[in-house]
């Protein structure tokens, strides 16, 4: 490959995606390209979709439209998970030029031929039954984090959920891998890895090919917990049923995992649930939740939530709603329900309109900017460390302390990457937690 082409790359979605790019750009990388920034003119642009809100469909044909202002001849691939769902879709898109699917997205530099545009995209996309292998991901350089993945596709049947269309059957990465990887990123002076995966709770089924398990979450948490100079890992996002009371206990006195988790609810009401086809009931949540709180009373919880699902009264609705006022969690990431082409969700009647998924929505993220408020005060006079960001934003510098608050002070670069024990003493006007120095950092 000629060593000047430039190679430029956008990710919608989640940190499983991101870890995949990251991977892919590497590859890249390894053919002699050089890896400049989306916003920057690049012979081949390559965009990693998503496939969970409509959204993420429509933001596609904008960022099309981004990259070929910068350079009208440049090479556009989509990759992803709505490149495995609608590849023909993507390939109808002015401008895209190639479209590859899960079990082809990693061998992208194997389809590249002279980069000339074409008039017609190619698509190269298997069927999703024949996706089952797996491709070790992390991301290095993007982050002052490391986004390590764990386990890719999911054997739920949420009826809500495109996932394991676009991304195929559960399975896991080796064990021996995993650790690998951790080490390579911990070789690289990053100090946070976040684990990642489709159902990390899974993480063990189809370690070598096969159903059944290998390894279980908790094996995986312990022996990550072994490794020397990892100073953080966070945990993504894990299901509340397959999150065990005995692996809350061993990262309860861990050496690395921090006092921070992040588990889906999507609903309050258990008759919702049942028709998500979700694999627990909002008893079981809670009493994940108080064991957490029980085990670290500082512990931060993040919560999923879906608003509009088909059937969502208002009854039902102000029951997810005080379902979760009266939970000890500390914030939520609120999703407006979306109809995806190929779920059982489409097909069902008593359609919340619109309008009224935007006002439910509203009420809960207002409701998360008083739990998030909520938590931080409470965590006022507290003595913790912060991970700092690499970002200069109107002045500031930004980090998060182990259980996820986030701060800022005065820029200083020197600061980037480093972790320092704070004391938390204020809130400020924008919601983020003023502190003080409890050791002054020398820096170089």
């Amino acid at each position: 490959m000629n060593p000047q082409k430039k190679v430029a790359f956008y990710t919608l979605g989640c940190k499983l995606n991101f870890s995949e790019t990251s991977t892919i750009a590497r590859s890249f990388q390894d053919e002699g390209f050089e890896r400049v920034d989306f916003s920057e003119i690049a012979d081949i642009y390559v965009i990693n979709t998503c496939s969970v809100t409509d959204n993420a469909d429509k933001k596609f044909k904008t960022i099309v439209k981004s990259a070929l202002k910068h350079n009208e001849n440049a090479f556009l691939i989509a990759v992803g998970c709505y490149a495995q769902l609608n590849p023909k879709e993507l390939a109808n898109v002015n401008g895209v030029d190639l479209v590859l699917g899960a079990n082809e997205k990693f061998k992208v530099t194997n389809y590249l031929n002279e980069l000339s545009k074409n008039e017609i995209a190619e698509v190269h996309s298997c069927e999703i039954e024949e996706v089952n292998f797996y491709e070790g991901s992390y991301s290095i350089g993007d982050r002052t984090r490391a986004f390590l993945k764990v386990q890719d596709g999911c054997d739920y049947k949420c009826t809500f959920c495109t996932i394991p269309l676009a991304r195929g059957i559960s399975r896991s990465d080796t064990l021996g891998n995993v650790l690998k990887n951790a080490k390579e990123i911990s070789s690289k002076g990053i100090k946070e890895i976040v684990l990642t995966g489709v159902n990390i709770g899974d993480y063990g089924k189809g370690e070598f090919g096969n159903k059944k398990h290998e390894h279980t979450f908790l094996e995986l948490v312990q022996e990550l917990d072994k490794l020397k100079g990892i100073h953080r890992i966070r945990i993504s996002s894990i299901e509340p049923n397959l999150l065990q009371k005995e692996t809350i206990d061993f990262i309860t006195g861990s050496n690395s995992f921090v006092p921070h988790f992040h588990i889906p609810l999507q609903s309050g009401s258990n008759h919702l649930l049942k028709i998500m086809k979700r694999r627990y009931l909002k008893e079981v949540y809670a009493k994940r939740v108080d064991q957490i709180k029980l085990n670290m009373p500082d512990a931060c919880i993040g919560v999923d939530v879906i608003v509009g699902f088909p059937g969502e009264t208002e009854e039902l609705f102000l029951e997810t709603y005080n379902f979760l006022n009266e939970l000890d969690i500390s914030y939520l990431h609120v999703f407006t329900y979306s109809e995806r082409p190929n779920t059982e969700a489409i097909g069902m009647v008593d359609i919340v309109p619109k309008n009224i998924r935007n006002k439910r929505s509203k009420m809960l993220r207002g409701l998360s900017v008083k739990k998030r408020r909520a938590f931080y005060e409470s965590q006022l006079n507290n003595e913790l460390s912060v991970l700092f960001e690499n970002e200069n934003k109107s002045g500031y510098i930004y980090g998060f302390t182990e259980n996820y608050v986030k701060v800022k002070t005065p820029w200083n670069p020197s600061l980037i990457n480093t972790i320092h024990p704070i004391k938390l003493t204020e809130i400020d006007e924008d919601g983020l937690v003023r502190f003080l120095w409890i050791k002054e950092p020398v820096l170089a």
